[in-house]
């Protein structure tokens, strides 16, 4: 991945909409040139898909919340398969410490929160405890990554 590589990939997470002609003129290469290195980011896995960021609140998603589940070793994977399979579940992330996961959920509201725990999280055999963090305001939310200067340099 080279400079312009990763132009292209900060101008795509900016606006995953821009044109070969818009990416072209703003990274000073020709349309065929950003085409190509548009195919191969994706061929490479580079860019995994494209993404539409809707409005929480414009579709019922009001609650963000994240929720800290203690799992016993007996049935995680199974536990973990049915949780990245719900809709509601925006992240799920193993993680150190206290704690052995972090799952950032959106969901209407607390009524809907307790549904989702006792009917969908709670019943699984390996979940023996999970402690929810509400967030109030969210002032920064991001799917965007920092692109390394020195990675995959050419």
């Amino acid at each position: 991945m080279d400079q312009i590589d990763r132009k292209i990939c900060k101008l795509l997470q900016q606006s995953g909409r821009m044109s070969n002609a818009e990416i072209a003129n703003a990274v000073g290469v020709p349309v065929s040139t950003a085409n190509d290195r548009v195919r191969r980011l994706v061929a490479n896995g580079t860019i995994t898909g494209w993404h539409v960021h809707l409005a929480p609140d414009a579709v019922g998603a009001d609650l963000c919340c994240f929720v800290m589940i203690d799992m016993a070793y007996q049935g995680e994977a199974e536990a973990c398969a049915v949780l990245v399979g719900l809709d509601e579940v925006q992240e799920l992330h193993h993680i150190s410490g206290a704690h052995s996961y972090l799952m950032k959920l959106r969901l209407r509201n607390t009524k809907e929160l307790q549904a989702f725990m006792s009917e969908k999280v709670k019943p699984l055999p390996a979940v023996q405890r999970t402690e929810t963090i509400f967030s109030m305001d969210a002032l920064k939310e991001s799917s965007a990554l920092r692109i390394a200067q020195d990675v995959g340099s050419t």
